[in-house]
């Protein structure tokens, strides 16, 4: 199965003593207009999770919760109750940039959350936007921050195109930076440079303190760079380092849906190669969509347009067939799931059949070998052992026992307009065809509901339920009826 969130923290932490020294402040601030939305830049998805709960994921690998700052400002309340929901994000400080102007004016917020307290002896800054930042880039900023006996670390990287980018300008030995100049800034001969900033720093909290007031806002925006403070730094003879990151796409953010999309690809993928690595058989991966905290067993299939989605789990020799949508479902070993099922937030067991054509609604949870059929749905039943329904049935509300056999078009009548009831069936039950079950009612073991009954009350053990009209058969009547029309229309 995929590394746990405590495997990646053994991977990438250091000493306790290095974690103690540092915290981590993420900007989460800005509104994003070029995205076009009402939601919050950093409340938009990739790869089924939204960008800044990526990054808190990764910082969460290096720093505990409370050594962590978040940044707000657009629609603050929306992005503070996004992390909050989180359980392990419990301990998150937040500060209000009420004001959204720059980066820099940001830290001056933090700099003040801050006064009266001991802050941590160093600042790591991530950008909320930047979701594919890995913990192992983390570790790897961090420990050179600390072996470079640096003020400031930059994050950098080397794109394709650099266009539009800042540039990082390096002394000519290339052991420390210069500045950071932007794109419209730029000498004919600094044009050349493809090493570009990332926005993702590491500082010596005091000395970035110390220069955050002498940041000005004498630009086109009216804003305060925390580039700038690369240069003040260096005017101030201090040490200013740059590390690269091993691949570009880490420290891309996102601007325009296109962008999102680009990330949500790359994290996407990744997500597939790091199954197939695992065991995983997935045909037409660029077909399929998967989250990235889905997890999946060795020697389980995954066909063409499948999609498993939140906080799923599936285990190992299943099959997943074309066209279905699996969303925070618990699967277990040897399960198959037949074209176009909808499983969302069920449980399907060791060896149980699901579908065609299934919908499994939240709190479905289906026993071993157990079969769910074509057009069958389910809400908060639980089927038991080898139990069978397998055609055009409606099962809410319900607790079925193991061996029951449910004949097709079998409804649970559990909502009365207002209220919902629950009904019982027990073991070996035999509900026949065209059946409803009208609840509260139960059905012993052993009983049989004859097909076509309508039952209201309940049924004994062994005991057989008919609840239909007597047949009525007139000899004759069809001949008749057709005569009287023929001569009608003659």
């Amino acid at each position: 199965m995929e590394r746990t969130r405590e495997n990646i923290r053994r991977i990438c932490l250091d000493t306790q003593a290095e974690k103690a020294q540092f915290g981590i402040v993420i900007m989460a601030a800005g509104k994003g207009t070029r995205l076009k939305s009402a939601r919050p830049k950093v409340l938009h998805q990739v790869g089924g999770k939204a960008l800044l709960l990526h990054v808190i994921d990764a910082a969460l690998t290096a720093v505990p919760a409370s050594a962590i700052t978040v940044v707000i400002g657009h629609q603050s309340e929306m992005v503070r109750a996004a992390v909050e929901a989180i359980p392990h994000n419990a301990g998150i400080r937040f500060v209000e940039q009420t004001e959204q102007r720059g980066t820099g004016h940001a830290l001056q917020q933090v700099k003040t959350a801050f006064a009266g307290t001991t802050p941590p002896e160093h600042l790591l800054v991530l950008s909320g936007d930047v979701p594919l930042i890995r913990p192992e880039t983390i570790a790897q900023m961090r420990a050179f921050h600390l072996e470079k006996h640096a003020d400031m670390t930059i994050l950098t990287a080397f794109p394709t195109d650099a266009t539009g980018y800042g540039r990082i300008v390096r002394k000519q030995d290339g052991s420390e930076v210069f500045a950071i100049v932007e794109q419209k800034s730029l000498s004919a001969e600094q044009l050349s440079i493809q090493e570009i900033n990332s926005g993702i720093y590491v500082f010596r909290t005091a000395a970035l303190f110390s220069h955050l007031d002498e940041l000005n806002a004498n630009n086109s925006a009216g804003e305060f760079y925390l580039t700038d403070v690369a240069g003040l730094m260096v005017a101030a003879g201090e040490r200013v380092v740059a590390l690269a990151a091993e691949n570009v796409d880490e420290v891309l953010g996102a601007n325009t849906i296109a962008e999102m999309m680009h990330l949500d690809a790359a994290l996407r993928l990744s997500t597939t190669k790091r199954l197939m690595a695992a065991g995983v058989t997935i045909f037409r991966p660029d077909t399929c969509v998967i989250d990235e905290a889905v997890e999946i067993g060795p020697d389980t299939v995954l066909e063409p347009f499948t999609q498993v989605l939140g906080e799923t789990s599936i285990g190992s020799n299943c099959r997943i067939r074309s066209f279905s949508v699996i969303q925070n479902s618990t699967l277990g070993d040897n399960v198959l799931v037949r074209n176009g099922c909808i499983l969302d937030s069920a449980t399907v067991e060791n060896g149980a059949f699901v579908g065609p054509y299934a919908h499994l609604r939240p709190g479905s949870e289906i026993g071993e070998e157990a079969h769910v059929g074509n057009f069958v749905e389910t809400k908060k039943v639980k089927l038991g052992k080898k139990s069978k329904a397998n055609h055009l049935t409606y099962l809410g509300d319900a607790e079925v026992g193991n061996g029951v056999n449910i004949g097709a078009g079998v409804i649970t009548c559990n909502y009365d307009g207002v209220n919902k009831h629950l009904t019982r069936i027990g073991d070996g039950v035999f509900v026949g065809s065209d059946s409803t079950l009208v609840a509260p009612v139960a059905i012993g073991d052993g009983g049989y509901v004859a097909a076509g009954s309508c039952v209201t009350e309940d049924v004994p053990a062994d005991a057989l339920a008919v609840a239909r009209s007597r047949q009525m058969t007139k000899e004759g009547w069809a001949a008749t009826k057709r005569e009287k029309l023929r001569r009608a229309n003659s």
